[in-house]
């Protein structure tokens, strides 16, 4: 069995040159965190390993993201490092991998998770052949995020005032959250400790809002197969924003502290490319039948809100119980710092877990072309 002793997140800061944490590189924020834990878990033991999620591996993000924060945070020689680009499930697929290296004993405590610093490197800008290439096969061309949003909207009929109604939700939450137990694992970075990339609104200011990608899906009539009704605005898709997160992860007795959690299951999967942004779903679902669990059995959801959309599925598909779904916000008022996103939804489900006392909980991340994760824990007491 694998245990989670402790995940740390960092506040989320606008991916912009003026944002809270712009000034810092991408391994001072991992070597930030990898502080925070050994404060939090004093261990002798060194991790065996050291994995990152990050999608934009150029520039400052560039040779090895994960190698670099460990010579950051001077960790011993001997931990292994390794970067991961999942798109936006990275940050959970590393703490997934690191997990099935300590189930094959091929590692006794890993620290997993993720970091994206969109105000150094921004989105796309590795300029990747996949995001233009026309010889592949039309349905597993890249297709952009918001674009795959838009459509999915529009294939399910998901309607504009189902989307400002989740997109609310999600800043409430997330602005009465501060404060409280529920970001006790957020960690302050240079004195900065709040979720910058927050706007407060109402339905009236969100129902005023004009859609914002009809130019682009003008452009890309032949990737979406036909017009659509465009439906996200702004509100409805996570801000661009700076941030990283970690969990110490390992055997039950490779470290004399108590875990705040076990991992019962976990699953990364690959979905139809075409239907961009819903393999999370499959991810999920796999994860539950790996468990032998439901979704009532959750006493805490974390859902990646990749787009508005995505919640608007979830919720339609599965119907969850809404006060145990993201209850101290999401994606679409806090930010999405791609690689760091799956491993800070982690970091929250623990807190959520420990104000509700409850016993499981589940997360969900699902990005782009049909990548998907999911991970089940067991709270521990």
């Amino acid at each position: 069995m694998t245990y989670i002793f402790d995940a740390v997140r960092t506040p989320r800061g606008k991916g912009k040159p003026e944002g809270a944490l712009a000034a810092m590189k991408p391994d001072e924020l991992v070597a930030t965190l990898v502080t925070a834990l050994q404060q939090r878990v004093p261990t002798a033991t060194p991790p065996d390993a050291l994995i990152l999620g990050c999608v934009g591996q150029i520039g400052a993000q560039g040779s090895n993201i994960a190698l670099v924060s460990k010579f950051r945070s001077e960790l011993p020689d001997a931990t292994a490092s390794f970067s991961i680009n999942n798109f936006c499930t990275s940050g959970l697929t590393a703490i997934n991998q690191g997990a099935a290296l300590i189930a094959a004993n091929q590692a006794t405590t890993v620290l997993a998770g993720g970091v994206e610093m969109m105000s150094r490197v921004g989105f796309m800008a590795d300029k990747a052949s996949y995001y233009s290439d026309t010889s592949l096969p039309l349905r597993t061309r890249y297709l952009l995020v918001a674009l795959a949003a838009d459509r999915l909207a529009d294939d399910l009929n998901i309607t504009r005032q189902e989307l400002d109604h989740l997109a609310l939700l999600s800043q409430q939450r997330t602005q009465a959250a501060e404060g409280t137990a529920l970001v006790a694992s957020r960690i302050a970075v240079n004195g900065y400790n709040a979720e910058e990339c927050l706007r407060v609104g109402n339905l009236a200011s969100l129902a005023a809002l004009e859609p914002a990608f009809a130019e682009l899906g003008a452009a890309h009539i032949e990737q979406l197969g036909r017009p659509i009704d465009h439906r996200h605005t702004i509100a409805h898709a996570p801000g661009i924003c700076d941030g990283a997160a970690l969990a110490l992860i390992g055997q039950r007795d490779a470290i004399d502290a108590p875990p705040r959690a076990r991992i019962v299951a976990s699953a990364d999967v690959g979905g139809d490319p075409e239907q961009s942004l819903t393999a999370g779903f499959a991810a999920m679902e796999l994860a539950l039948q790996r468990a032998g669990l439901t979704l009532a059995d959750m006493d805490r959801i974390e859902f990646m809100e990749s787009f508005a959309v995505t919640m608007a599925k979830f919720i339609r598909d599965y119907q969850p119980n809404l006060d145990k779904v993201n209850v101290s916000g999401g994606h679409l008022a806090k930010g999405h710092p791609l690689g760091a996103s799956g491993a800070i939804l982690l970091s929250t489900l623990l807190d959520t877990l420990d104000v509700a006392k409850g016993r499981f909980g589940l997360v969900v991340a699902t990005g782009a072309s049909g990548t998907g994760s999911a991970m089940i824990v067991e709270r521990m007491e």
